[in-house]
């Protein structure tokens, strides 16, 4: 049965889910259902199997050692000019999120209003992307780790060249390697074409694992591109639900307790 809150956020995406009326929660007794998960709740939650209610998955303590690197590397970033982008950005877009999480979630680059705040996903597309991602249990601030191929903006938003990729793609490998996700989720064409290095169109890209190194990868569609095109957002519905029973797979042959070694 779906919490008000989880129904809010697929109403966000367009969503509609028949519910039986013969299982469906009586407004009482929804309404006692917290609308926020505490930090404790999400830590020891696990995400919920379709239908069920809410829940989060667990995340593994930030490594204390890890910090001086994130740091470097963000310095790294935003000082960065080993493409001629650094002439017409504001600012470098590093990345966001807690420095150990499971999923990771990877665009294609910055937007005006991102390279404005210096922070990825921020504008419509960027709220749209938290409702996808609530929708599983998930948030930019507790679990997930948000990031773009690129750390600079394109003028004009036009697509990455081949060398600005280029010079971009190691920071987001060592991103990775800090991070160490258990899947990482490629949002639009751009980003898993540039991570897997294909030409295949989103579309022959979805439902299926992929892997960037050795961690599992799916793709789904760019949040701006199903706000252009919102009959699209089932599918992308589709994706996340997809990517959720892959990473809750991963879990299990790790372990019970959900937690990293």
């Amino acid at each position: 049965m779906l919490s008000r809150r989880r129904q809010q956020y697929l109403d966000a995406l367009g969503i509609d889910l028949w519910v039986s009326r013969a299982t469906a929660v009586p407004p009482a007794a929804d309404a006692a259902s917290p609308a926020v998960l505490t930090p404790g709740e999400a830590r020891s939650a696990r995400v919920a199997a379709p239908g069920a209610p809410l829940s989060v998955p667990p995340v593994a303590p930030p490594d204390a050692d890890a910090q001086p690197l994130w740091q470097a590397l963000r310095e790294e970033v935003l000082k960065c000019a080993k493409c001629p982008l650094h002439l017409t950005r504001t600012q470098g877009v590093f990345g966001v999120g807690p420095p150990r999480a499971d999923w990771l979630v990877v665009g294609e680059a910055p937007g005006a209003e991102e390279d404005k705040r210096g922070e990825p996903f921020v504008g419509a597309a960027g709220q749209l992307l938290d409702a996808m991602l609530r929708a599983i249990g998930l948030d930019r601030t507790s679990n997930v780790y948000i990031a773009n191929v690129l750390k600079s903006r394109p003028p004009g938003n036009r697509d990455p060249k081949p060398e600005e990729v280029s010079a971009c793609l190691p920071y987001l490998r060592r991103q990775i390697d800090l991070l160490q996700p258990k899947l990482m989720l490629a949002v639009g064409r751009i980003a898993a074409q540039s991570l897997l290095g294909t030409d295949a169109p989103v579309g022959r890209l979805r439902s299926k694992v992929h892997h960037f190194g050795a961690i599992p990868l799916v793709v789904t569609y760019h949040p701006a591109y199903l706000l252009r095109s919102p009959g699209e957002k089932r599918k992308a519905w589709e994706d996340l639900k997809f990517a959720r029973d892959v990473c809750q797979g991963l879990g299990q042959d790790a372990g019970s307790d959900g937690h990293r070694a």
